[in-house]
Protein backbone atom coordinates (compact mmCIF):
# COMPACT_ATOMS: atom_id res chain seq x y z
CA UNK A 1 0.00 0.00 0.00
CA UNK A 2 1.12 3.51 -0.88
CA UNK A 3 2.27 5.45 1.70
CA UNK A 4 3.11 9.24 1.68
CA UNK A 5 3.76 11.65 4.15
CA UNK A 6 1.04 14.56 3.86
CA UNK A 7 -2.30 13.77 1.59
CA UNK A 8 -4.27 16.69 0.62
CA UNK A 9 -7.54 16.64 -0.47
CA UNK A 10 -9.06 19.31 -3.04
CA UNK A 11 -6.91 21.20 -5.48
CA UNK A 12 -8.18 24.44 -5.19
CA UNK A 13 -5.60 27.37 -3.30
CA UNK A 14 -6.08 25.91 0.18
CA UNK A 15 -4.70 22.72 -1.24
CA UNK A 16 -2.23 23.63 -3.00
CA UNK A 17 -0.91 26.35 -0.82
CA UNK A 18 -0.51 23.10 1.55
CA UNK A 19 1.05 20.97 -0.80
CA UNK A 20 3.91 23.39 -1.81
CA UNK A 21 4.86 24.67 2.26
CA UNK A 22 4.75 21.00 2.72
CA UNK A 23 6.87 20.08 -0.10
CA UNK A 24 9.28 22.98 0.29
CA UNK A 25 10.00 21.74 4.01
CA UNK A 26 11.02 18.18 2.00
CA UNK A 27 7.57 15.96 2.95
CA UNK A 28 6.16 14.23 0.48
CA UNK A 29 3.07 15.76 -0.04
CA UNK A 30 0.17 14.49 -2.56
CA UNK A 31 -2.87 16.72 -3.37
CA UNK A 32 -5.92 14.37 -4.58
CA UNK A 33 -8.15 16.55 -6.61
CA UNK A 34 -11.22 15.06 -9.04
CA UNK A 35 -10.62 17.68 -11.33
CA UNK A 36 -13.66 19.05 -13.40
CA UNK A 37 -13.63 21.04 -17.00
CA UNK A 38 -13.74 24.15 -17.36
CA UNK A 39 -14.71 26.78 -20.98
CA UNK A 40 -11.48 28.57 -19.86
CA UNK A 41 -8.84 26.52 -19.38
CA UNK A 42 -7.08 24.20 -21.43
CA UNK A 43 -7.30 21.13 -18.86
CA UNK A 44 -8.77 19.84 -15.38
CA UNK A 45 -8.14 21.61 -12.14
CA UNK A 46 -10.11 21.98 -9.57
CA UNK A 47 -13.96 23.49 -9.36
CA UNK A 48 -13.06 26.95 -9.74
CA UNK A 49 -14.77 29.81 -9.63
CA UNK A 50 -13.81 33.63 -10.52
CA UNK A 51 -14.45 35.57 -7.06
CA UNK A 52 -14.70 38.79 -6.40
CA UNK A 53 -11.06 40.19 -7.07
CA UNK A 54 -8.24 40.73 -4.26
CA UNK A 55 -7.97 43.72 -1.96
CA UNK A 56 -4.97 46.00 -1.19
CA UNK A 57 -4.50 44.31 2.57
CA UNK A 58 -5.48 40.75 1.46
CA UNK A 59 -2.05 40.17 0.08
CA UNK A 60 -0.50 40.56 3.39
CA UNK A 61 -3.29 38.00 4.67
CA UNK A 62 -2.30 35.81 1.91
CA UNK A 63 1.49 36.30 2.88
CA UNK A 64 1.89 37.47 -0.44
CA UNK A 65 5.07 39.81 -1.49
CA UNK A 66 3.62 42.88 -3.29
CA UNK A 67 4.77 41.51 -6.68
CA UNK A 68 3.86 37.98 -5.86
CA UNK A 69 0.46 37.57 -7.61
CA UNK A 70 1.21 36.57 -11.48
CA UNK A 71 0.15 39.13 -13.29
CA UNK A 72 -1.27 36.94 -15.98
CA UNK A 73 -3.99 36.18 -13.97
CA UNK A 74 -5.04 40.13 -13.43
CA UNK A 75 -7.83 41.48 -15.14
CA UNK A 76 -8.62 44.53 -14.21
CA UNK A 77 -6.35 47.58 -11.39
CA UNK A 78 -9.63 48.67 -9.12
CA UNK A 79 -9.42 51.65 -7.77
CA UNK A 80 -12.59 51.45 -5.11
CA UNK A 81 -15.91 49.73 -4.57
CA UNK A 82 -19.45 51.54 -4.94
CA UNK A 83 -22.15 49.85 -2.37
CA UNK A 84 -25.28 51.07 -3.82
CA UNK A 85 -28.89 50.85 -1.92
CA UNK A 86 -32.29 51.05 -3.28
CA UNK A 87 -31.84 54.99 -3.24
CA UNK A 88 -28.49 55.63 -1.49
CA UNK A 89 -24.78 54.57 -2.46
CA UNK A 90 -21.49 54.94 -1.03
CA UNK A 91 -18.16 55.14 -2.55
CA UNK A 92 -15.54 52.96 -0.77
CA UNK A 93 -12.03 54.52 -2.10
CA UNK A 94 -9.14 52.78 0.50
CA UNK A 95 -9.56 49.81 2.14
CA UNK A 96 -8.37 51.41 5.48
CA UNK A 97 -6.16 49.14 6.39
CA UNK A 98 -2.59 49.48 6.22
CA UNK A 99 -1.24 47.39 3.16
CA UNK A 100 2.29 47.06 0.98
CA UNK A 101 0.00 46.63 -2.43
CA UNK A 102 -0.11 50.04 -4.19
CA UNK A 103 -3.90 50.09 -5.49
CA UNK A 104 -6.91 49.43 -4.02
CA UNK A 105 -6.81 46.15 -5.26
CA UNK A 106 -7.49 43.94 -8.25
CA UNK A 107 -10.01 41.38 -10.50
CA UNK A 108 -8.43 37.92 -11.28
CA UNK A 109 -9.35 35.17 -13.35
CA UNK A 110 -9.49 31.95 -10.69
CA UNK A 111 -8.44 29.42 -13.27
CA UNK A 112 -5.22 30.88 -14.52
CA UNK A 113 -4.76 31.81 -10.64
CA UNK A 114 -5.67 28.42 -9.65
CA UNK A 115 -3.31 26.70 -12.47
CA UNK A 116 -0.07 29.11 -10.94
CA UNK A 117 -0.58 27.76 -7.42
CA UNK A 118 -0.75 24.06 -8.62
CA UNK A 119 2.40 24.61 -10.98
CA UNK A 120 4.08 26.38 -8.11
CA UNK A 121 3.35 23.12 -5.25
CA UNK A 122 4.39 21.22 -8.30
CA UNK A 123 7.74 22.85 -8.81
CA UNK A 124 8.54 22.73 -5.31
CA UNK A 125 8.22 18.69 -5.32
CA UNK A 126 4.40 18.10 -4.61
CA UNK A 127 2.32 15.93 -6.94
CA UNK A 128 -1.10 16.58 -7.99
CA UNK A 129 -3.36 14.07 -9.30
CA UNK A 130 -5.74 15.06 -10.97
CA UNK A 131 -9.09 13.21 -12.06
CA UNK A 132 -8.23 11.05 -8.65
CA UNK A 133 -11.34 11.13 -6.41
CA UNK A 134 -10.92 10.56 -2.76
CA UNK A 135 -14.48 8.77 -1.85
CA UNK A 136 -13.75 7.87 1.82
CA UNK A 137 -10.70 8.19 4.97
CA UNK A 138 -10.80 6.23 7.74
CA UNK A 139 -7.91 7.31 10.50
CA UNK A 140 -6.68 5.05 13.17
CA UNK A 141 -5.52 6.76 16.20
CA UNK A 142 -4.57 3.50 18.28
CA UNK A 143 -0.91 4.68 17.75
CA UNK A 144 0.25 7.43 16.08
CA UNK A 145 -2.33 8.98 13.92
CA UNK A 146 -2.88 7.34 10.38
CA UNK A 147 -5.08 7.89 7.64
CA UNK A 148 -6.25 5.50 4.96
CA UNK A 149 -7.79 7.38 1.81
CA UNK A 150 -9.81 5.06 -0.19
CA UNK A 151 -9.62 6.10 -4.06
CA UNK A 152 -12.44 5.87 -6.96
CA UNK A 153 -10.31 3.36 -8.59
CA UNK A 154 -10.24 0.85 -5.49
CA UNK A 155 -6.59 2.20 -4.31
CA UNK A 156 -5.75 3.31 -1.18
CA UNK A 157 -3.00 5.55 0.17
CA UNK A 158 -2.10 6.08 3.57
CA UNK A 159 -0.69 9.36 4.86
CA UNK A 160 0.61 10.30 8.30
CA UNK A 161 -1.19 13.89 8.03
CA UNK A 162 -4.26 14.77 6.63
CA UNK A 163 -5.67 18.15 5.04
CA UNK A 164 -9.11 18.57 4.10
CA UNK A 165 -9.21 21.20 1.03
CA UNK A 166 -12.70 19.92 -0.65
CA UNK A 167 -14.55 23.59 -0.36
CA UNK A 168 -17.56 24.18 1.68
CA UNK A 169 -19.66 21.78 -0.05
CA UNK A 170 -17.31 19.52 2.58
CA UNK A 171 -18.08 16.07 0.71
CA UNK A 172 -14.61 14.29 2.52
CA UNK A 173 -14.27 16.66 5.22
CA UNK A 174 -17.94 16.10 6.94
CA UNK A 175 -17.33 12.30 6.87
CA UNK A 176 -13.69 12.66 8.47
CA UNK A 177 -14.50 14.77 11.42
CA UNK A 178 -17.49 12.84 11.85
CA UNK A 179 -15.03 10.55 13.18
CA UNK A 180 -14.66 12.73 15.96
CA UNK A 181 -17.17 14.07 17.04
CA UNK A 182 -19.47 12.49 19.93
CA UNK A 183 -21.70 9.45 19.01
CA UNK A 184 -25.44 10.43 17.73
CA UNK A 185 -23.70 13.96 16.01
CA UNK A 186 -22.59 14.69 12.89
CA UNK A 187 -21.06 17.56 10.95
CA UNK A 188 -23.83 17.66 8.44
CA UNK A 189 -26.07 18.40 12.17
CA UNK A 190 -23.85 20.90 13.43
CA UNK A 191 -24.13 22.66 9.63
CA UNK A 192 -26.26 21.86 7.22
CA UNK A 193 -26.01 22.97 3.54
CA UNK A 194 -28.97 25.13 3.68
CA UNK A 195 -27.51 27.05 6.41
CA UNK A 196 -23.74 26.33 6.15
CA UNK A 197 -23.77 27.77 2.45
CA UNK A 198 -25.06 30.52 0.37
CA UNK A 199 -25.39 29.86 -3.13
CA UNK A 200 -23.62 32.57 -5.75
CA UNK A 201 -24.54 32.77 -9.70
CA UNK A 202 -22.91 34.98 -12.09
CA UNK A 203 -22.70 35.59 -15.99
CA UNK A 204 -19.97 37.01 -18.19
CA UNK A 205 -21.29 39.56 -20.21
CA UNK A 206 -19.96 41.88 -22.52
CA UNK A 207 -20.87 45.51 -21.30
CA UNK A 208 -21.28 48.72 -23.57
CA UNK A 209 -18.26 50.79 -23.29
CA UNK A 210 -20.08 53.75 -21.76
CA UNK A 211 -21.35 51.55 -18.83
CA UNK A 212 -18.04 48.89 -18.37
CA UNK A 213 -16.96 50.43 -14.38
CA UNK A 214 -13.87 49.84 -15.60
CA UNK A 215 -12.25 50.40 -11.97
CA UNK A 216 -14.28 49.79 -9.83
CA UNK A 217 -16.31 46.80 -8.51
CA UNK A 218 -20.13 47.40 -7.25
CA UNK A 219 -22.67 45.75 -5.18
CA UNK A 220 -25.96 46.53 -4.38
CA UNK A 221 -27.54 45.84 -1.05
CA UNK A 222 -31.25 46.33 -0.19
CA UNK A 223 -32.47 45.43 -3.29
CA UNK A 224 -33.35 40.79 -2.95
CA UNK A 225 -34.18 39.61 -0.02
CA UNK A 226 -32.27 37.03 2.59
CA UNK A 227 -28.82 37.86 4.92
CA UNK A 228 -25.96 39.14 3.28
CA UNK A 229 -27.64 38.51 -0.12
CA UNK A 230 -26.49 41.28 -2.67
CA UNK A 231 -25.93 41.37 -6.27
CA UNK A 232 -22.69 42.59 -8.26
CA UNK A 233 -20.97 43.86 -11.43
CA UNK A 234 -17.21 42.97 -11.54
CA UNK A 235 -14.59 44.35 -14.27
CA UNK A 236 -12.70 42.06 -16.24
CA UNK A 237 -11.12 42.96 -19.39
CA UNK A 238 -11.95 44.16 -23.15
CA UNK A 239 -15.46 45.38 -21.29
CA UNK A 240 -16.14 41.83 -20.03
CA UNK A 241 -17.96 41.92 -16.32
CA UNK A 242 -18.99 39.29 -13.94
CA UNK A 243 -22.69 40.14 -13.31
CA UNK A 244 -24.15 37.90 -10.40
CA UNK A 245 -25.59 37.57 -7.06
CA UNK A 246 -25.33 35.72 -3.85
CA UNK A 247 -28.24 34.67 -1.47
CA UNK A 248 -29.12 32.14 0.99
CA UNK A 249 -30.21 28.91 0.13
CA UNK A 250 -34.19 28.15 0.87
CA UNK A 251 -35.56 31.29 1.08
CA UNK A 252 -39.38 31.54 1.02
CA UNK A 253 -41.01 34.28 -1.17
CA UNK A 254 -43.72 34.33 1.51
CA UNK A 255 -41.46 35.64 4.23
CA UNK A 256 -40.94 38.54 2.20
CA UNK A 257 -43.27 41.78 0.81
CA UNK A 258 -41.91 42.23 -2.73
CA UNK A 259 -43.43 45.73 -2.93
CA UNK A 260 -40.08 46.26 -0.85
CA UNK A 261 -37.82 44.51 -2.58
CA UNK A 262 -36.15 46.34 -5.94
CA UNK A 263 -35.68 42.62 -7.68
CA UNK A 264 -38.95 41.01 -6.65
CA UNK A 265 -42.21 40.70 -8.78
CA UNK A 266 -45.78 40.79 -6.77
CA UNK A 267 -46.33 38.16 -9.20
CA UNK A 268 -43.10 35.90 -8.01
CA UNK A 269 -44.28 32.74 -7.03
CA UNK A 270 -40.79 31.67 -5.74
CA UNK A 271 -37.56 32.77 -4.87
CA UNK A 272 -36.48 34.03 -8.55
CA UNK A 273 -33.28 31.82 -10.13
CA UNK A 274 -29.91 33.71 -10.20
CA UNK A 275 -30.11 34.46 -14.48
CA UNK A 276 -33.51 36.11 -13.71
CA UNK A 277 -32.17 38.31 -11.04
CA UNK A 278 -29.15 39.24 -13.13
CA UNK A 279 -31.41 40.36 -15.76
CA UNK A 280 -34.02 42.28 -13.41
CA UNK A 281 -30.89 43.64 -12.23
CA UNK A 282 -29.87 44.81 -15.77
CA UNK A 283 -33.31 45.91 -16.68
CA UNK A 284 -33.24 48.39 -12.93
CA UNK A 285 -30.11 49.92 -13.60
CA UNK A 286 -29.59 50.38 -17.68
CA UNK A 287 -33.25 51.41 -18.45
CA UNK A 288 -32.01 52.23 -21.93
CA UNK A 289 -30.53 49.47 -22.85
CA UNK A 290 -32.06 46.02 -23.73
CA UNK A 291 -30.60 42.71 -22.67
CA UNK A 292 -29.06 41.95 -26.42
CA UNK A 293 -26.60 44.97 -25.56
CA UNK A 294 -25.25 43.00 -22.80
CA UNK A 295 -24.33 39.86 -24.76
CA UNK A 296 -23.21 36.92 -22.83
CA UNK A 297 -19.14 35.62 -23.65
CA UNK A 298 -19.92 31.93 -23.57
CA UNK A 299 -16.10 30.99 -23.53
CA UNK A 300 -15.41 32.48 -20.48
CA UNK A 301 -16.59 30.71 -16.84
CA UNK A 302 -17.63 27.20 -16.43
CA UNK A 303 -20.20 26.64 -19.13
CA UNK A 304 -21.84 28.97 -21.46
CA UNK A 305 -20.40 32.09 -19.59
CA UNK A 306 -22.25 31.06 -16.81
CA UNK A 307 -21.55 29.65 -13.20
CA UNK A 308 -23.33 28.56 -10.06
CA UNK A 309 -21.57 27.56 -6.92
CA UNK A 310 -21.68 27.20 -3.03
CA UNK A 311 -19.87 29.52 -0.76
CA UNK A 312 -19.50 29.87 3.03
CA UNK A 313 -21.39 31.70 5.62
CA UNK A 314 -20.61 30.35 8.21
CA UNK A 315 -18.17 31.18 11.27
CA UNK A 316 -15.05 28.86 10.61
CA UNK A 317 -14.62 25.21 12.29
CA UNK A 318 -11.59 24.25 14.53
CA UNK A 319 -9.85 20.87 13.35
CA UNK A 320 -9.04 17.80 15.03
CA UNK A 321 -5.65 19.05 14.98
CA UNK A 322 -4.28 16.00 17.56
CA UNK A 323 -5.26 13.72 15.38
CA UNK A 324 -3.41 15.35 12.53
CA UNK A 325 -6.06 16.38 10.56
CA UNK A 326 -6.57 20.26 9.36
CA UNK A 327 -9.47 21.28 7.91
CA UNK A 328 -8.02 24.73 5.46
CA UNK A 329 -9.80 27.36 3.31
CA UNK A 330 -13.38 26.87 2.58
CA UNK A 331 -13.82 23.76 4.00
CA UNK A 332 -13.32 25.42 7.69
CA UNK A 333 -15.28 27.73 6.63
CA UNK A 334 -12.66 30.49 6.53
CA UNK A 335 -14.46 32.09 3.64
CA UNK A 336 -17.10 34.16 3.59
CA UNK A 337 -20.35 34.99 1.73
CA UNK A 338 -20.12 39.02 3.08
CA UNK A 339 -17.34 39.75 1.15
CA UNK A 340 -17.72 37.10 -2.24
CA UNK A 341 -14.94 34.76 -1.31
CA UNK A 342 -11.75 34.40 0.53
CA UNK A 343 -8.95 33.01 -1.65
CA UNK A 344 -7.03 35.01 0.64
CA UNK A 345 -7.74 32.83 3.90
CA UNK A 346 -7.81 29.98 1.83
CA UNK A 347 -4.04 30.53 0.56
CA UNK A 348 -2.79 31.38 4.29
CA UNK A 349 -4.86 28.44 6.18
CA UNK A 350 -3.14 26.07 3.43
CA UNK A 351 0.22 27.28 3.76
CA UNK A 352 0.05 26.83 7.67
CA UNK A 353 -1.34 23.11 7.79
CA UNK A 354 1.05 22.32 4.94
CA UNK A 355 4.29 23.86 7.14
CA UNK A 356 3.16 21.88 10.21
CA UNK A 357 2.24 18.93 8.62
CA UNK A 358 5.66 18.57 7.06
CA UNK A 359 7.02 19.83 10.58
CA UNK A 360 5.23 16.87 12.49
CA UNK A 361 3.77 20.02 14.56
CA UNK A 362 -0.11 19.55 13.06
CA UNK A 363 -1.14 19.78 16.66
CA UNK A 364 -0.47 23.50 16.10
CA UNK A 365 -2.62 23.87 13.69
CA UNK A 366 -5.87 25.96 15.48
CA UNK A 367 -3.67 28.25 17.65
CA UNK A 368 -1.64 29.45 14.28
CA UNK A 369 -4.51 29.90 11.68
CA UNK A 370 -6.25 32.12 14.77
CA UNK A 371 -2.98 33.61 14.97
CA UNK A 372 -2.58 34.56 11.66
CA UNK A 373 -6.01 35.33 10.26
CA UNK A 374 -8.23 36.24 13.25
CA UNK A 375 -8.10 39.98 12.07
CA UNK A 376 -9.82 39.44 8.90
CA UNK A 377 -12.70 36.62 10.40
CA UNK A 378 -13.36 38.70 13.10
CA UNK A 379 -13.91 41.71 10.31
CA UNK A 380 -16.38 39.04 8.44
CA UNK A 381 -17.86 37.76 11.43
CA UNK A 382 -19.14 41.41 12.87
CA UNK A 383 -19.63 42.95 9.71
CA UNK A 384 -22.20 40.09 8.44
CA UNK A 385 -23.68 40.53 12.08
CA UNK A 386 -24.01 43.66 11.93
CA UNK A 387 -26.15 43.90 9.25
CA UNK A 388 -28.19 40.98 9.67
CA UNK A 389 -32.04 41.48 9.68
CA UNK A 390 -31.54 45.35 7.55
CA UNK A 391 -34.37 45.89 4.54
CA UNK A 392 -33.99 48.28 1.86
CA UNK A 393 -34.55 51.56 4.04
CA UNK A 394 -32.13 50.43 6.59
CA UNK A 395 -29.47 50.44 4.00
CA UNK A 396 -30.23 53.71 2.45
CA UNK A 397 -29.87 55.17 6.15
CA UNK A 398 -26.08 53.08 6.67
CA UNK A 399 -24.82 54.45 3.42
CA UNK A 400 -26.27 58.34 4.04
CA UNK A 401 -24.28 58.19 7.24
CA UNK A 402 -21.19 56.49 5.87
CA UNK A 403 -21.01 59.09 3.35
CA UNK A 404 -21.65 61.84 6.37
CA UNK A 405 -18.74 59.92 8.10
CA UNK A 406 -16.50 60.24 5.19
CA UNK A 407 -16.62 63.81 5.02
CA UNK A 408 -14.99 64.15 8.76
CA UNK A 409 -11.13 63.78 8.78
CA UNK A 410 -10.13 61.91 12.24
CA UNK A 411 -10.58 58.78 13.88
CA UNK A 412 -13.51 56.24 13.14
CA UNK A 413 -15.68 57.38 16.18
CA UNK A 414 -14.97 61.06 15.52
CA UNK A 415 -16.77 60.53 12.34
CA UNK A 416 -19.21 58.74 14.28
CA UNK A 417 -20.23 61.05 16.17
CA UNK A 418 -20.58 63.69 12.75
CA UNK A 419 -22.93 61.25 11.26
CA UNK A 420 -25.04 61.43 14.70
CA UNK A 421 -26.96 58.74 16.14
CA UNK A 422 -27.35 56.27 14.16
CA UNK A 423 -23.24 56.69 13.10
CA UNK A 424 -22.50 55.86 16.48
CA UNK A 425 -24.92 53.13 16.93
CA UNK A 426 -23.39 51.05 13.84
CA UNK A 427 -19.85 52.14 15.48
CA UNK A 428 -20.29 50.87 18.49
CA UNK A 429 -22.04 47.43 17.94
CA UNK A 430 -19.40 46.64 15.02
CA UNK A 431 -16.80 47.11 17.99
CA UNK A 432 -18.93 45.15 20.64
CA UNK A 433 -19.69 41.82 18.00
CA UNK A 434 -15.69 42.08 17.45
CA UNK A 435 -15.20 42.20 21.15
CA UNK A 436 -17.69 39.36 22.00
CA UNK A 437 -16.01 36.64 19.26
CA UNK A 438 -12.14 37.92 20.92
CA UNK A 439 -9.47 35.04 21.52
CA UNK A 440 -11.08 32.36 19.42
CA UNK A 441 -14.75 32.93 20.11
CA UNK A 442 -16.02 33.22 16.25
CA UNK A 443 -15.47 29.30 15.78
CA UNK A 444 -18.82 27.16 15.83
CA UNK A 445 -17.04 23.80 16.27
CA UNK A 446 -13.98 23.70 18.66
CA UNK A 447 -11.22 21.55 18.56
CA UNK A 448 -12.23 19.96 22.29
CA UNK A 449 -15.57 19.17 20.98
CA UNK A 450 -13.74 16.35 18.64
CA UNK A 451 -13.25 12.86 20.47
CA UNK A 452 -9.41 12.82 19.80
Amino acid sequence: MERVDVAIVGGGPAGTSAARAAAQRGAEAVVFEKGVPRADRDRLGPDSTDAAGFLDYWMEVADFEPDEFPESAKLADLDGAEFIGPNESVLIEETGIESNYPNFGFTFQRARFDDWLRDRAEDAGAEYRIGTSVTGVETDLSGRPEHTLELAGGESVVADALVLADGPQRTITGRVLDQFLPEGQSLSDRLPSTEANHIAYQEHRRMPEELFPEDKIQFWWGVMPGHTAYPWIFPNDNNVARIGLTMPIGLDIKDYDASEWALLREDDEQIPQGGTYVERLLEREFPDYDLEDFPLVEDRGKTGGTETYPISSTRPVESPARANVAVVGGAMGATSAFHEGGDHVAVRTGKIAGQLAADGNLDRYNDAWQSAIESEVLRNVAFAELVEGYGPAKWDRVFETITEMQSVDGSQWRQALAAGTLGVNVVARYKWIKYRYRDGGYVQLSEDEYSV
